[in-house]
């Protein structure tokens, strides 16, 4: 089944979109993305063929996720996300410590963005979350920004402490991908409780970098917004 899948991501293959993707996804040398290797297929191409093969072993699964190419990889785990839906306890925690050892091969943004809220936020859900802030402070870029977008899972469910308190930890982090992803996920939970968004910020504002602050008022009013970016 591995070579089929490879078969059929590479029917899809563009070369001009592979190089666009290439650049976008920040692949040169010192970059995030740092030798990352495109095909140029797009997501919802890779949605039909993940669909298609939703039902591969782990041992394809794994095989996807550790390949130098980044459309394999992110292949693997939509077809994780497939099997999901569908699975008992005791698969869903399968999964989730799969994710969590193989969290080298989950080395770029839309592959953690596209991933770790079902995978990792979902089962947590009525589970001890402590492994979120060992998380949030590794050394290693994804796993930090694994930690707040798998809090998104929390937020639909109008459970915020947790989105908060990982925010917290990473109010010092340096990189740009980090403040972005903080901030998206603080406006998501000030769409379901505004109050609980500007107590943090008025706590935090001071330490809280432009970007992330950006992204997390950008449903506010145009005078609260202005309000708050003439405060940091």
């Amino acid at each position: 089944m591995y070579q089929q899948i490879i078969n059929d991501l590479k029917k899809y293959s563009d070369s001009e979109k592979a190089r666009i993707l290439s650049r976008f996804f920040k692949t040169g040398k010192g970059e995030y993305g740092e030798g990352d290797i495109f095909l140029g297929v797009t997501v919802p191409q890779q949605r039909l063929v993940a669909k298609k093969f939703k039902d591969a072993d782990l041992k394809t699964i794994e095989e996807l996720l550790h390949s130098k190419i980044h459309e394999h990889r992110l292949t693997a785990l939509l077809i994780i996300i497939y099997q999901i839906k569908k699975a008992n306890e005791v698969k869903k925690k399968n999964f989730f410590n799969f994710y969590l050892k193989n969290t080298n091969y989950i080395n770029n943004w839309d592959l953690v963005d596209l991933s770790c809220r079902d995978i990792i936020g979902e089962y947590l859900l009525d589970k001890d979350r402590k492994i979120l802030y060992q998380l949030a402070c590794s050394k290693n870029l994804w796993e930090r920004r694994i930690a707040i977008i798998s809090t998104f899972a929390f937020i639909r469910k109008s459970k915020l402490q947790d989105t908060l308190r990982v925010s917290k930890i990473l109010l010092n982090d340096k990189h740009d991908l980090i403040h972005k992803a903080v901030g998206w996920a603080l406006r998501e939970l000030g769409k379901k409780d505004e109050k609980a968004l500007e107590n943090f910020l008025n706590k935090y504002y001071k330490k809280i970098p432009r970007t992330m602050l950006r992204y997390a008022i950008e449903k506010f009013s145009e005078e609260k917004r202005k309000k708050y970016l003439t405060k940091s």
